[in-house]
């Protein structure tokens, strides 16, 4: 079954729905992007896609129409009716009424093994860094994001845009793709541009999942006070029970005391949790 031409812009006329600011919400009209979103998230007829922020079903439909399930996640019960009609008789989509960072999307059945959305801007990162744990059935991510967001995901060491969410990103994801979108293709016409980031599942994860949560908890604490060396930032964060202990983990990893998180690459971090589990 087709997707109509445009059909966020002609649900959103004939039922008189407004965005809602307040949400994030950004609506997306331009359906050329569609085809963009197909070859960048290298969809399988056996992917059960996760979508975050349905709106009105134009991506759901699309979604539904080449895997084999589709969860999508959506708050605003507005869009309640919008949504049935544009997903019609499919049958392969479960719609989840809620706020995504409140959902439990580890307990989807089937488990999601394809992350593609266009997600609102205030909650991009959280969810898309969430869902590497979370979500370890997941193998692909194709999210439209604020084109910072996009930036500090590949952002390298010593860069401006390098924090916590580029190390994350890079120690697990690797970068397949990258589509830039204007601001002009959405509806309200946001005050920043887009990308469409394709990532997949490093091959190394299977080395790094059983010490996630440590791995995340060290490198959110190394970044909490960005502008401190390395070692006073974990103190300052309370990554260790005091400045001795992490000292020693930083010393028992081979790292500079003097170093700052913002110079150093993920496999420093992964070296820093690992000491300190010993």
């Amino acid at each position: 079954m087709s997707v109509p031409r445009q059909v966020t812009l002609a649900r959103l006329a004939e039922l008189g729905l407004r965005p809602d600011r307040e949400l994030g919400q950004h609506f997306l009209v331009d359906d050329n992007l569609l085809g963009v979103i197909e070859r960048l998230a290298a969809l399988r007829p056996e992917d059960v896609a996760l979508e975050i922020g349905a709106g009105v079903g134009t991506l759901t439909a699309f979604l539904a129409d080449r895997c084999s399930h589709v969860h999508a996640i959506e708050i605003d019960r507005r869009l309640e009716e919008a949504l049935m009609r544009t997903l019609g008789e499919r049958s392969n989509v479960t719609v989840h009424w809620g706020d995504a960072m409140r959902l439990d999307l580890a307990a989807l059945q089937p488990p999601a093994t394809a992350f593609v959305a266009n997600l609102p801007y205030h909650v991009a990162a959280p969810l898309i860094l969430e869902s590497i744990g979370g979500l370890p059935e997941v193998d692909r991510w194709c999210v439209l994001v604020q084109r910072e967001i996009a930036e500090r995901l590949v952002a390298a060491p010593g860069s401006a845009l390098y924090g916590a969410p580029s190390v994350l990103s890079a120690l697990a994801l690797e970068p397949t793709g990258r589509h830039a979108v204007s601001r002009t293709v959405f509806v309200p016409v946001p005050n920043v541009d887009s990308s469409l980031v394709a990532f997949r599942r490093r091959p190394e994860w299977g080395d790094l999942a059983g010490d996630w949560p440590a791995i995340v908890a060290t490198v959110r604490a190394a970044f909490a006070y960005r502008r401190k060396t390395l070692v006073n930032a974990l103190v300052l964060a309370g990554w260790r029970p005091d400045r001795a202990a992490v000292e020693a983990a930083c010393s028992a990893a081979g790292i500079d005391a003097k170093a700052r998180a913002e110079t150093l690459p993920g496999e420093v971090f992964v070296a820093l949790a690992r000491s300190a589990l010993r």
